[in-house]
């Protein structure tokens, strides 16, 4: 089932991001995080996709089967561009179509030195224009509540972002951030702008300072007040921290649920104790949002 057709049907969504295990070998050990992820009954869950070669597709798409086949959750499949040249996104696209696989992620990817660029996509909007031209693909796209690092300001990440809407994409799943206040101001800049895509809400689980602190520099998140007492007093106890990050997340998440949101993303970190918690805080309040 293609994810735009929940928003259609005015259905508000409970989704997780999972990753590949490194190794092929590992595959199976991701079993524990899908059966606890899975007990919540989420709409979709997204795998997320490494450049630097076929391995890292391999692995991506081994686990979105799995989570398909063995799970019956449906899969959205994360694809990067910037490695890669038409004929290889059309090898993809082709595995993809095969396994049954109608969901993608299309984003440009992170740049990396020691990976050389390739020109056929220089923008996630790129991906996601030819894929849409050729295949009956549902296209995701990537935004950002505080701003992609590389925009300039506020004006130019909208314009990039109605630029990646107006290329196909159907649904907006948001980095992570820590304050809800940013988030709306996205959703409402988007409305704006003439944005009517679902925007769709991503929440980290803080567990370990060291891992959130490296995210946050990676996608430009803030820290409010509050979340800084959180790292300051309890990062030298990792139970602590464990506990107080949970809290936060939990806090969050509710809030959000409260106003009129289209649905909840949550990054898991494949850490089935961490997918537990979040599930047993919420799942009274998602019982009621399903109803």
């Amino acid at each position: 089932m293609k994810i735009a057709d929940y928003y259609k049907k005015n259905k508000r969504t409970l989704s997780f991001e999972i990753f590949p295990p490194k190794k092929d070998s590992e595959l199976k050990n991701i079993d524990a995080t899908l059966e606890i992820l899975s007990e919540l009954r989420p709409d979709f869950i997204s795998v997320t996709f490494g450049a630097g070669g076929s391995s890292n597709c391999n692995r991506t798409i081994e686990l979105a089967k799995k989570i398909k086949e063995d799970y019956h959750v449906e899969p959205v499949v994360h694809l990067t561009c910037l490695s890669y040249d038409r004929s290889e996104i059309d090898e993809f696209s082709k595995v993809l179509k095969s396994e049954g696989i109608e969901n993608i992620l299309a984003l440009r990817g992170d740049r990396n030195p020691d990976l050389p660029e390739k020109e056929d996509f220089r923008h996630a909007s790129d991906l996601t224009a030819y894929l849409k031209e050729k295949e009956d693909f549902c296209i995701a796209g990537a935004c950002y509540p505080e701003c992609h690092p590389e925009s300039k300001n506020r004006v130019e990440e909208i314009r990039h972002l109605k630029t990646k809407v107006d290329a196909g994409a159907e649904v907006l799943l948001s980095q992570l951030f820590f304050d809800n206040a940013c988030f709306y101001r996205l959703v409402e800049d988007c409305r704006i702008a003439g944005i009517e895509t679902p925007v769709i809400p991503g929440i980290m689980p803080v567990i370990n300072a060291a891992q959130i602190k490296r995210m946050v520099t990676m996608c430009g998140a803030s820290f409010p007040t509050r979340f800084e007492k959180i790292i300051h007093r309890y990062a030298e106890s990792k139970e602590a921290l464990f506990d107080a990050g949970m809290s936060y997340a939990l806090t969050q998440t509710i809030e959000l649920l409260t106003n009129d949101i289209q649905g909840i993303h949550l990054y898991t970190m494949n850490n089935p104790v961490v997918a537990g918690k979040i599930c047993e805080g919420i799942k009274n309040i998602i019982k009621v949002e399903q109803r």
